[in-house]
């Protein structure tokens, strides 16, 4: 992969951000007068700063949906760092197809890709770009004269939100150009190891822990990360150690998930009524799910808007016989399915977290279709022609494959989101089911930990058996029926030994 030189300065176009709930109103007529020292002074002007940073994993750019993107030359939509993350980690595997005719979207699925592919460079982009962002803002921490015990608070979000970007890069790129605010701006960073990223991830994040200036479960913010962040980060670096470095550290990686199961987590079971407990951490509503998520990217149907992250999941799993008004949005997108294999992996009969539109499903929803009209007639007519089927003979074709319907725009009462052409769900990139797996995995592979209650618990929420012992197999597919969608399977693959060959 080429050098990207995009390690760029960016502090004027945070300044004049739209910030996720308002904007942030401070113009610098005067640069003398409106210096960085002097405007960043407060809590509430620091919240809007770093906006930027976490505003970076959310939408495009600063100024709607698809205008003014952050990198030129890239469609806002196709860019957005969250679908660049979907592309790599689900369209690469069983768990996801993409039907569209886009460029190149469809060699994911072939695994036919090259250096020079066009979404390949977008995610790449958006990852360097991401920590460009929080270098700068680390910089500006260095330099104003607040509070210091709130610099280092907000110092060390910006760290840990940098080092969210360099996880991903160390996972799906290996060898990856490497800066920190030490460095010279605009010059051309060089090139470090992937063993060597993993050694800087390291000494990072348990630096930001030991340092302790990042709020606890009960203190933090909505929206920002926490402790418990930084913990289940530090987790997955070990958990994909021997991977990233060729030497396990499952021991390592237990001893994190230890501090990070006694941090007041929990598995959010109690449900509203209208949805399971756990499709409730994937609604409109699902920042009160702060019993489980650990960090989530935040999205606003009104003021937080992009066609990626869990834009880019709900529009683009939705097409076909579906209807709309039960997903929250104005129409599909008629994009991506799921694969025959990956349906064979649920108990459809037991487990709740079985949320694809199935062929059950789809006649359902044809047959409540009106056909007092000739029009609608001809449109129940057309729509008994395109009932969704498990088997994928074209992955061009929507109705081919079962869709997904985990993602919703609607809130656990059953009500919409603010609006239907973009989605209030925010995206869950840190949950406890996660922490609890983990601990399955790392004793399976020999670690001290009891992963086997932990492993039982995600099963009882999910209304399967518990199960007296555990396999690295079983483990493998119950990560896949907790964590679909979530930018999880290929690297779970990967580190199974089974990314090109062996799962089914």
């Amino acid at each position: 992969m080429k050098t990207i030189n995009i390690f760029v300065a960016i502090l004027a176009a945070a300044a004049a951000m739209t910030a996720c709930v308002g904007d942030l109103n401070v113009t610098p007529i005067d640069p003398n007068a409106n210096t960085a020292d002097k405007v960043l002074t407060s809590q509430s002007a620091l919240d809007s700063y770093i906006s930027g940073v976490y505003l970076g994993f959310a939408t495009s750019g600063y100024y709607g949906p698809n205008g003014s993107a952050s990198i030129s030359g890239l469609d806002g939509g196709a860019s957005q760092y969250i679908r660049g993350l979907y592309h790599h980690e689900e369209l690469t595997t069983d768990e996801s197809v993409c039907g569209w005719n886009d460029q190149t979207i469809k060699n994911f699925h072939y695994m036919n890709w090259t250096t020079d592919d066009t979404f390949i460079y977008a995610f790449y982009s958006r990852i360097f770009m991401q920590v460009s962002s929080a270098n700068e803002f680390i910089r500006e921490m260095n330099l104003i004269s607040a509070d210091e015990s709130l610099k280092l608070r907000y110092r060390d979000e910006a760290r840990l939100l940098r080092a969210i970007a360099y996880y991903h890069a160390i996972d799906c790129f290996g060898n990856v150009p490497f800066a920190t605010e030490n460095d010279v701006v605009g010059e051309t960073p060089v090139q470090i190891k992937r063993a060597d990223l993993f050694a800087w991830l390291e000494e990072e994040l348990k630096d930001i822990i030991s340092g302790n200036h990042l709020p606890g479960k009960s203190a933090v913010q909505p929206g920002h990360v926490s402790m418990g962040a930084a913990r289940f980060l530090l987790a997955k670096l070990y958990l994909n150690a021997e991977v990233f470095t060729g030497q396990a550290k499952w021991n390592e990686c237990a001893a994190v998930l230890k501090d990070l199961m006694a941090d007041g987590y929990s598995l959010h079971t109690t449900s509203a009524g209208v949805y399971s407990a756990y499709q409730e951490l994937f609604l409109a509503d699902n920042d009160r799910c702060t019993d489980e998520i650990i960090f989530s990217v935040q999205q606003d149907g009104l003021y937080t808007q992009s066609y990626g992250c869990t834009n880019y999941i709900v529009f683009a799993s939705t097409g076909g016989t579906m209807n709309v008004s039960q997903i929250g949005i104005s129409s599909g997108w008629g994009g991506l399915r799921t694969t025959p294999q990956f349906v064979d992996k649920f108990d459809t009969s037991k487990d709740v977290r079985y949320l694809l539109y199935d062929t059950e499903k789809s006649s359902a929803d044809v047959a409540a279709m009106p056909e007092g009209t000739d029009k609608e007639k001809t449109a129940k007519e057309a729509a008994l022609k395109n009932i969704q089927k498990k088997e994928i003979d074209d992955i061009g074709n929507f109705p081919d494959g079962f869709g997904f319907q985990k993602f919703l725009n609607m809130n656990s009462d059953g009500t919409p989101g603010k609006a239907l052409g973009f989605v209030d769900t925010d995206f869950p990139m840190m949950r406890y089911a996660d922490v609890l797996l983990m601990a399955a995995e790392c004793q399976a592979r020999g670690a001290s930990i009891d992963g086997l209650s932990a492993f039982n618990q995600v099963r009882s929420r999910a209304g399967l058996d518990p199960v007296s012992q555990l396999s690295l197999d079983e483990i493998l597919d119950e990560r896949a029926r907790e964590l679909y969608q979530e930018c999880w399977r290929r690297n779970d693959l990967i580190r199974f030994g089974k990314f090109t060959s062996g799962y089914t």
